[in-house]
């Protein structure tokens, strides 16, 4: 039990961490090529269908086989592969109120572009990122129970949920199959908690 809370720990952890640090990504992103439009828009929103092309799970195996084994190896990994969809949705919104009056009426005064954005567009915003944060979180930490399952994600001194497994799964065979299958079910119900939460936010 102690140990499944450990991972559970870790496993949350490396989901929000990896989630908030790509959301700081896409925002700038995002909020750049709204503003900016034209050459920059175009530009940074190819990079963001080419990295939207590409399979998550795929480019997340890539990165850590290069990278190697490592929290912070992980957490790089999970980032470069989150941050595009974030950079989307702010920048549909960010757009959307770009064109408001309110945008233009301080525009007008003269302010910088920077304080535009960040204290008049961006709180119009948040309410779609807050669920958008809470959906990456759950698939970050899908992710990582997948890459540290294979091998490849977080070292042994780090035991999340998908180290758990892994290390049960020798087990199975031997009819111990409850080492493997706890922490499995610990990992299903916080990928449901975090899901419910963002489905809630939703509505709301």
């Amino acid at each position: 039990a102690s140990a499944i809370l450990y991972g559970l720990r870790i496993s949350l952890g490396i989901g929000m961490a990896s989630a908030l640090a790509a959301l700081a990504v896409g925002v700038v992103v995002g909020l750049a090529a709204a503003y900016a439009g034209g050459r920059i828009d175009a530009f940074l929103m190819r990079i963001v269908d080419v990295q939207l092309s590409l399979p998550t799970i795929l480019v997340a195996l890539v990165l850590l086989a290069v990278l190697g084994q490592g929290v912070d190896k992980t957490l790089l990994a999970l980032v470069l592969v989150q941050w595009a969809t974030f950079a989307r949705n702010v920048r549909g919104a960010a757009l959307v109120e770009r064109n408001k009056d309110y945008v233009e009426a301080a525009m007008g005064q003269g302010l910088p572009a920077w304080r535009i954005m960040l204290r008049h567009v961006l709180p119009n915003c948040l309410a779609p990122l807050i669920v958008t944060t809470t959906n990456q979180m759950a698939n970050a930490i899908t992710l990582e129970a997948t890459m540290s399952f294979l091998g490849i994600g977080l070292p042994q001194t780090e035991p999340s949920l998908g180290l758990l497994i892994s290390n049960g799964f020798d087990y199975v065979l031997a009819n111990q199959y409850w080492i493997s299958v706890f922490p499995g079910l610990a990992l299903v119900l916080l990928v449901v908690s975090i899901s419910v939460v963002g489905d809630q936010l939703r509505i709301v």
